[in-house]
């Protein structure tokens, strides 16, 4: 495994090099967000998000989260449509989660995909340069998430190409998860966001 630092901008270079590395050989990133770290792969390569699936013990059926530098990045990949396009502009960058229609199925999902702009600085400038990535938590299914580097080191060891070493996380929980395919809007993961009453978001 290699381990960079990514604490500081003059960090991001040398990450974008190691990453697009990583990605070339259908690797697996650990990546920090905002909330926990998380497995990054680009999520249109089957041979790597298979990997994903294979590390974290992981059911096949269970979609991967992709996170992207901004909204706009992310329309390669779901189709926004209003209110949402309005909704999603003036709260992301945030710990906020959504699920959307796919413009075309992905190996990371399906008809859906679960999508958000992180409120990750360097992670958002990363993106910027690499494209949309996955950012499923760095843990086997049913461990807890990690957000120091020590756990995913100890639990996951060789099977990451790379590690971004952020130190700790800043979240204490992991994003909200909304489901923003139906009216009204189904709160499938309470976390740390808080959706505005106006978006009028019933839980399941």
């Amino acid at each position: 495994m290699l381990r960079l630092p990514f604490t500081d901008p003059i960090d991001v270079p040398a990450a974008v090099s190691a990453v697009r590395q990583a990605l070339a050989e259908h690797g697996i990133v650990a990546i920090p967000t905002e909330t926990f770290y998380g497995l990054a792969v680009d999520p249109r390569d089957a041979t790597a998000v298979d990997r994903v699936f294979a590390v974290k013990g992981r059911p096949a059926e269970k979609a991967l989260l992709v996170v992207g530098a901004s909204l706009g990045q992310l329309e390669e990949l779901v189709v926004v449509g209003e209110p949402w396009r309005t909704r999603l502009t003036a709260a992301w960058p945030a710990p906020l989660t959504v699920v959307l229609p796919t413009s075309r199925p992905i190996p990371a999902g399906g008809a859906t995909l679960a999508v958000r702009v992180p409120a990750h600085p360097l992670l958002r400038e990363l993106l910027t340069r690499t494209g949309p990535l996955t950012a499923t938590s760095a843990n086997r299914t049913g461990e807890p998430a990690p957000s120091r580097p020590g756990p995913l080191v100890s639990a996951l060891g060789d099977r990451v190409s790379v590690l971004l070493d952020g130190g700790r996380t800043a979240g204490a929980g992991a994003s909200t998860l909304i489901d923003a395919t139906c009216e009204p809007p189904r709160l499938l993961r309470a976390g740390a966001f808080t959706a505005p009453a106006n978006w009028a978001v019933t839980v399941v």
